[in-house]
């Protein structure tokens, strides 16, 4: 185990480049279970749910070449699809979330695909209904196994058909994307996801040779195709870590730039964090944050009402920020109602910032009311657990605004989602260091 140490009230100063962008990555690493051919692919993330991904298609056969930092070769022309059945890939399959957009691949170029019940992170319940459903409308017999927790499904041939999801999942619509593309005739998703990683996904597979229109809408058409070939593919910078550093940004009151965003695909995320009386300027493909000395200023709605930040599927405000929202909220000046619709379990990491000094209420699992300190009370120093991912870098962005040394816990989860964090923050500034524990 291991475990940061941070000496909080630091100024920090310069700039900061976002990884690739985890989500994507896992889609588009999925992916290459497609075709037999190449396919190269640059700026994956160098971090624990991708490595994780990467050595799965490693131990299914597919052979994996670093070409450079963050630029790697597939190419899936000998899958081992006995691996499927062993005990060692219902161990496997389990620590990763993202292992179930393997079933799509799977199943539209070898009949069958299987998966363990995924794990990640334990922020509520996350079904998988909408995956499996649509595999079977396109043809797929389906099959769980309560004593292992397994899932599984098969088919000759996969047929193209109209459907109308039940929920607009992002890791369900690709996995129908990815069966789909490869079956007998034309397939419409409606009510699909339509975030920029699916998009990305889209525009990969249609250079490989799949026919799909309606990218970026609800509304899938996907002409089925024989074969597909290679390709190479540009992961887009990680829009949740792009919203992490504008929250350090504004939290530490420090001077930062966050290069090569692509601002087209940031959404409502600038405006979002803008309502919270943060400055975000656009300087050419960069954000940059000035120092807010003065603090920053909640916006409330016409009528004078306070002001809520809720998560809905793109073009929504994701809610993966939502963590960095409430812990930016707690030192504004004004008060917020933080409303998290998607996940059940996400805002109880809250009692950790209420022990720091945060002026929180948890009215229920899915919502809290934030009264801000204005950085007149700043928070206090705490010895912390990280709960998962987004959670996790809250609290660090926390206890580096905190005044005196903090430690968090179980940094493994903020490791699952960010490369090289300490040392990447340690260049603007920042007094942070990895122990074992």
């Amino acid at each position: 185990m291991e475990s940061f140490v941070i000496e909080g009230g630091q100024p920090l100063k310069g700039s900061i480049t976002p990884q690739g962008a985890k989500n994507e990555a896992l889609q588009i690493l999925c992916a290459v279970l497609l075709t037999s051919e190449e396919i190269n692919i640059h700026n994956i993330p160098d971090i624990v749910d991708v490595n994780k991904l990467i050595q799965l298609l490693k131990n299914f056969g597919v052979k994996v070449e670093k070409i450079s930092k963050g630029s790697y070769r597939f190419k899936a022309d000998a899958v081992d699809l006995d691996y499927l059945t062993s005990d060692q890939f219902k161990i496997d399959g389990k620590g990763l979330r993202g292992s179930i957009m393997l079933v799509g691949p799977l199943l539209a170029r070898f009949g069958k695909g299987s998966i363990p019940r995924p794990g990640g992170d334990k922020i509520g319940r996350r079904r998988l209904d909408t995956h499996f459903e649509g595999l079977i409308k396109l043809g797929a017999s389906f099959n769980y196994n309560k004593e292992d927790y397994f899932y599984s499904v098969e088919a000759k041939k996969l047929i193209g058909t109209d459907m109308l999801l039940d929920e607009a999942s992002v890791t369900g619509t690709a996995n129908i994307l990815m069966a789909a593309v490869l079956a007998e005739g034309t397939t419409s998703i409606y009510n699909a996801a339509c975030e920029p990683y699916l998009q990305q996904l889209c525009l990969m597979l249609n250079r490989m040779g799949a026919k799909i229109e309606g990218i970026g809408s609800n509304l899938l058409t996907i002409e089925g195709v024989k074969t597909l070939g290679g390709t190479e593919h540009t992961l887009l910078p990680d829009m949740i870590e792009i919203g992490s550093w504008v929250g350090l940004a504004a939290m530490t009151q420090s001077e930062i730039t966050i290069k090569n965003v692509r601002w087209e695909y940031l959404g409502q995320m600038p405006n979002v964090f803008r309502k919270l009386g943060i400055t975000i300027e656009k300087k050419g493909d960069d954000i940059y944050i000035p120092a807010h000395t003065n603090g920053y200023e909640v916006q409330s709605y016409i009528d004078g009402s306070i002001l809520t930040i809720s998560d809905a599927p793109w073009p929504g405000f994701t809610p993966d920020l939502l963590s960095i929202i409430l812990v930016v909220a707690t030192q504004a000046r004004g008060s917020v109602l933080v409303h998290q619709k998607m996940f059940e379990s996400r805002l109880f990491f809250v009692d950790k910032l209420i022990d720091m000094g945060a002026k929180i209420i948890l009215c229920d699992p899915h919502r809290a009311s934030v009264i801000g300190n204005d950085f007149e009370s700043k928070l206090s120093a705490a010895t912390l657990t990280s709960p998962d991912i987004r959670a996790g870098v809250s609290l660090l962005i926390a206890a580096l605004s905190a005044k005196g040394t903090s430690t968090i816990h179980n940094i493994e989860q903020i490791d699952r989602g960010y490369e090289d964090i300490e040392n990447r923050l340690k260049k603007i500034g920042a007094k942070i260091k990895r122990i074992k524990t």
